[in-house]
């Protein structure tokens, strides 16, 4: 069993061919925020962020009427101050509608993309610093997923899974996984060969801690920039799932759902599509303003 390897409170300054074991990791997740902290854009994405989780969270309290009830003599009423955002074909109202769907698709998109980003995180660790055959067994693997398109390989395993939420999620989490892992292999290759990963090697640590504990600490801000692009994906793909009848079944008041059922109507009663395709379009705006600027706190990283 090889000695430990003492490592000195202080060394002398590193010369050629000197190994520092105290060198100091790459600045990494608290580097990123504080300087996404100064960027506007990333302030007002989480901003509308933000809003979207309240409503989610305290809808049930917000909404003037129950979601699915039928008010059979407002039907397709156009937004007035009794009903804010008009009325559906059941008479239903919109906006009460709209708020309540914002609690599934805050579900959904935010676990979805923590399920690509756990299962792609794991596997471009794995690829990243064993390379070898291990590394490129999980990069080929990652290559045939992403040679399907997104909508087509999302649409054939719902189809066979069935549609619910628990499904929903799992293959959305499935089709990010190779884009994260593509993402977390670039990065351990530049960070796999420094000197902090050599002196952990050296002090006789375990991969497994060297992978967890001092690696992916160092690409974690890469990760969080990857995470929040992909929500901004998830959204979309869970409301397109609902529009063709395989995400979350009826009568839950899913965006992609309300605009699926008041398609026949866009020309004669618009806001019945309009209102959904706004909240979508304004999280998404949200998420991507806010990963605009965290990209911008990475770069200047």
């Amino acid at each position: 069993m090889p000695s430990a390897v003492a490592v000195p409170d202080t060394l002398a300054p590193v010369g050629e061919g000197t190994l520092d074991l105290n060198a100091i990791r790459p600045s990494g997740f608290a580097t990123l925020v504080q300087r996404a902290r100064r960027s506007p854009t990333a302030m007002i994405g989480l901003l509308v962020l933000l809003v979207w989780v309240i409503v989610a969270i305290f809808w049930p309290v917000l909404v003037p009427y129950d979601p699915n009830q039928f008010h059979t003599t407002a039907r397709l009423q156009p937004p007035s101050a009794q009903f804010l955002f008009g009325t559906d074909q059941f008479g239903r109202d919109v906006f009460s509608r709209v708020l309540a769907g914002s609690r599934d698709i805050l579900i959904v998109a935010p676990l979805a993309t923590l399920v690509g980003i756990a299962c792609g995180t794991c596997l471009g660790l794995i690829a990243g610093y064993y390379r070898g055959v291990a590394g490129e067994a999980v990069l080929r693997v990652m290559d045939a997923i992403m040679a399907f398109p997104v909508v087509t390989l999302t649409l054939l395993v719902v189809a066979m899974l069935g549609p619910s939420v628990t499904n929903v999620i799992l293959v959305i989490g499935l089709v990010f996984t190779p884009r994260v892992a593509r993402v977390v292999y670039a990065s351990v290759l530049s960070v796999r060969d420094l000197n902090y990963v050599a002196a952990a090697r050296l002090r006789g640590e375990s991969n497994l801690y060297i992978l967890f504990g001092e690696i992916l600490p160092t690409v974690t801000a890469p990760i969080v920039v990857e995470g929040t692009v992909r929500v901004g994906y998830a959204v979309f793909a869970s409301a397109t799932l609902s529009f063709l009848g395989l995400g979350i079944p009826p009568p839950a008041a899913d965006w992609g759902l309300q605009i699926a059922d008041a398609r026949s109507f866009i020309q004669s009663a618009p806001w019945t599509v309009l209102f959904p395709a706004l909240a979508i379009a304004s999280l998404v705006i949200g998420v991507n303003l806010l990963s605009d600027g965290l990209q911008e706190g990475s770069a200047r990283a």
